[in-house]
């Protein structure tokens, strides 16, 4: 073991340390360096050289790897050997075996061939160390992540992720939203993608993602599965409608999401900042859950339509505007939290109108119905009075 060798194999540790890279990987990637650098300064262009390294020496050793094929499919001398010239060499040999071959060490491979060797150790070093970054990265896909803002190019938000930046386009961001370099704020990891200049990560703000998570973040019963976020609808910077079932009975799930005192809530509100949360039931039955979607306003009937996933939702005339909301933003964010299609009728003359005007009609008849009663009564003492009055009169003419 030279000096050398001991300095090389420290030089590969601190590497491995320093980037978070593997010792195989960087150790198989050196032995490729030294077989290009050894083909290139002893080899022949088309020869197949094969490195093999000592992981605890740093010594290596060279070798050329010749493929067994038929003796019409012989192309390439450098690298293969006919099946006939293989078995004279040993009867054993088939078709696609590797005769492997030492090759003489050379204690120097040249200054052209050493330069080779380490642009080959770079290159690959940074594909190793961007397919670990990758992986990581691809792992945490749909999920909440710390970051800081790095830099703002034009209307794109640069943030760091630790390893490496990520980037949040304008669709992302949350409207009126401001960011300055050095901000530390919570992201949505939306997509991780493989590219030619290494992994490209794309953030967000504004997705749904961030709601979810945060919640996931703020609400145990989320977290270990006791409740579930069934569906949620969000315009960001603006408003979400979130709906939520407990798996078990003894659970509130609007209560669990918003805390005591809505502590929950409120840490999901800061990192948001001004995005109002409206935290509804989820219901199987149709009707019920487009009810609990169009919360705070009341509904008085709903006509459904399953052919085309469609409702019309009848509300009391106080109830209307609270129910389509600012330039129609509740009627809307219920339509895409249930998934049907919802216009909003007002109640003609009412429902609850008619009611009442059912209810004064039968007091009207009831009314009518007792003076009716009245004066049939007042008309049979009047000739019950009249019948006694003749009876009277025939008995006094009678004892005249």
């Amino acid at each position: 073991m030279t000096e050398d060798s001991v300095n090389f194999m420290q030089a590969i540790e601190e590497l491995c340390e320093e980037k978070g890279l593997d010792k195989e990987t960087v150790i198989s990637t050196v032995e490729a360096a030294l077989s290009a650098a050894y083909r290139k300064d002893y080899g022949k262009p088309r020869q197949v050289i094969r490195a093999k390294m000592d992981p605890k020496t740093g010594e290596a050793e060279m070798y050329q790897v010749t493929t067994v094929v038929d003796d019409e499919e012989l192309e390439n001398p450098e690298a293969e050997i006919s099946l006939t010239d293989a078995k004279k060499i040993k009867k054993s040999y088939k078709v696609a075996d590797e005769i492997i071959e030492p090759l003489p060490k050379e204690e120097t491979f040249g200054r052209i061939a050493a330069q080779t060797a380490k642009q080959v150790i770079i290159q690959r070093i940074r594909e190793a160390e961007r397919d670990m970054i990758f992986a990581e990265f691809k792992d945490r896909e749909h999920t909440i992540g710390n970051g800081s803002v790095q830099q703002i190019e034009g209307k794109n938000v640069i943030v760091s992720l630790g390893k490496v930046n990520a980037i949040m386009f304008p669709s992302d961001q949350i409207r009126e939203e401001k960011y300055y370099v050095g901000q530390r704020l919570k992201v949505y990891i939306k997509e991780v993608a493989q590219t030619s200049r290494g992994p490209q990560i794309l953030v967000s703000r504004a997705d749904e993602g961030l709601i979810k998570g945060l919640f996931e973040l703020e609400v145990p019963e989320i977290a270990n599965g006791t409740v579930e976020i069934k569906s949620l609808a969000r315009e960001a910077g603006s408003r979400t409608k979130m709906a939520v079932i407990a798996l078990d009975d003894n659970i509130d799930p609007i209560g669990s999401c918003v805390g005591q005192r809505g502590t929950r809530v409120q840490s999901v509100l800061a990192e948001i900042g001004d995005e109002k949360i409206d935290i509804i039931l989820w219901d199987e039955d149709v009707e019920r859950f487009i009810m609990n979607a169009l919360s705070p306003a009341k509904c008085e009937k709903i006509v459904i339509s399953s052919k085309d996933t469609k409702a019309i939702v009848f509300v009391p005339e106080d109830f209307l505007s609270l129910a389509i909301g600012k330039n129609g933003q509740n009627v809307r964010l219920a339509s895409k939290l249930t998934g049907w299609g919802i216009d909003i009728e007002k109640v003609e003359g009412g429902e609850s109108n008619q009611k009442k005007a059912n209810d004064n009609e039968s007091k009207v008849e009831t009314a009518v119905s007792i003076e009716k009663e009245k004066i049939v009564k007042k008309e049979s003492v009047k000739t019950k009075d009249a019948n006694v009055k003749k009876i009277s009169e025939k008995i006094d003419s009678d004892s005249k």
